[in-house]
């Protein structure tokens, strides 16, 4: 794990203990900082450890702290712990701002911040990939695989890949990327968020606390990028989807939607100083993302896609594009009953099979155009489309939603896709 100095004899309350709070709940016990934690399950609590005090920081005088860390789930638009920290001018701060808090403690390396509203993960993963296939000590972190926290501290020239969620980025101030990349902008999170603006400008933030002298990487292929690139002063690489123009050497980064991943990503591993050859090679031998368009299994002539990691329409379009005749899966906590995203691919699905919590609202969006059966659990939606897929046809868990309402997190939903299907005979 990160240890640091920065947090010697400092107190801190931490609210939420799944994997960046306890993160942060380790990193700081360890640096000899003082915690207080919470977590309304007390399993949770449980796994909190010695040298921890337990009490909620909504019950507890929070004047003499030194920051609130809350979890990326907890909203701040609406819960009270915000307006609690103010009144006692305490910052409420993340994992990530934890993070930068250290890094001056930390070997010299770099970071490279990766947002967006799609497309972060993958150009994340490639970017972790091209980096060590280079030979460069790398490490990813943020809102994918192990929390950064929990991870030991990269050596000397080491690159932190960092993929960061607008609610991450609400939670740091000081986080100061020496490549911050902005891959698209769409609407998302608008129960989190008072307008699209806003949304919008919780992205643009990470360019704000960019020092001068550092890169942003942003593309040019929607109008809120290209509003907000307009506003970037210092060193800025503008890329776009259309940059790329033979993708047939990179067999796990088909379609236009990786397109403008892989001109992210050349930009910044340019940014770093890497050669076209060696970014040639990580391209070529680029495996793919977990639970974006996962193939997991062939069954009788069925190929079943694990693609949870589209939790919005728009990161569902491009995986209902690749295949001619889909058994389509979603479902799940609903960001918008918007599904317009999908509507020019619908003429691909054979059937629709929804679950979850707003299971029936997609549903009822949906039977003006495909045949729909609605369900109550991702294991019955998964069972009803083996047994009416055909040789040939794709069986695709695109949810188009966010995973809480069943699941811990679109990994944990993926996972229990791939457990269903590999049980299938």
């Amino acid at each position: 794990m990160i240890v640091s100095e920065a947090f010697r004899g400092k107190r801190y309350a931490v609210l939420g203990l799944a994997r960046s709070g306890m993160a942060a709940v380790r990193t700081l016990v360890a640096s000899g900082a003082e915690v207080t934690a919470w977590d309304n399950k007390a399993e949770a609590r449980l796994q909190a450890g010695e040298g921890v005090t337990l009490a909620d920081p909504m019950a507890i005088d929070l004047a003499a702290f030194d920051g609130v860390i809350v979890t990326p789930g907890v909203p701040l638009n609406s819960h009270p712990i915000v307006d609690k920290a103010h009144d006692a001018n305490v910052p409420v701060i993340g994992d990530i701002e934890l993070f930068a808090l250290a890094r001056p403690t930390l070997p010299t390396h770099k970071v490279v911040g990766i947002t967006g509203t799609n497309g972060k993960s993958t150009t994340t993963a490639l970017m972790l990939h091209i980096l060590q296939q280079a030979g460069v000590p790398s490490l990813m972190g943020g809102n994918i695989g192990l929390p950064i926290l929990s991870q030991d501290p990269l050596q000397e020239g080491g690159v932190y890949v960092l993929e960061l969620s607008s609610f991450q980025i609400d939670l740091t101030y000081s986080l100061d990327c020496d490549v911050a990349v902005l891959t698209n902008i769409t609407p998302d999170h608008l129960d989190r968020y008072d307008s699209f603006l806003d949304y919008a400008a919780s992205k643009e933030r990470l360019f704000h606390i960019q020092h001068a002298d550092k890169v942003s990487v942003i593309t040019t292929d929607d109008d809120p990028c290209r509003m907000i690139a307009s506003r970037v002063h210092h060193r800025l690489m503008r890329v776009s989807a259309k940059d790329i123009r033979d993708q047939s050497h990179w067999p796990s980064l088909q379609g236009p939607h990786n397109a403008q991943n892989v001109a992210c990503a050349i930009a910044t591993c340019k940014a770093l100083g890497l050669t076209d050859e060696v970014i040639e090679q990580g391209l070529q031998s680029y495996p793919g993302l977990a639970h974006r368009m996962e193939r997991v299994r062939e069954l009788h002539g069925v190929l079943y896609v694990n693609d949870s990691k589209a939790t919005n329409p728009t990161s569902t379009a491009p995986a209902l594009g690749a295949y001619p005749s889909i058994h389509w899966i979603l479902g799940g906590q609903a960001k918008t009953s918007d599904l317009d995203a999908c509507l020019p691919f619908l003429g691909h699905v054979k059937a629709a099979y929804t679950f979850g919590r707003d299971g029936a609202m997609l549903a009822e969006v949906l039977r003006p155009h495909v045949a729909v059966e609605q369900y109550e659990t991702l294991a019955e939606s998964v069972v009803s489309a083996q047994s009416k897929a055909h040789a040939g046809e794709v069986v695709l868990l695109s949810p188009t939603c966010a995973s809480f309402d069943q699941f811990r997190d679109f990994e944990h939903r993926g996972e229990a896709f791939r457990d269903v299907v590999m049980a299938l005979d």
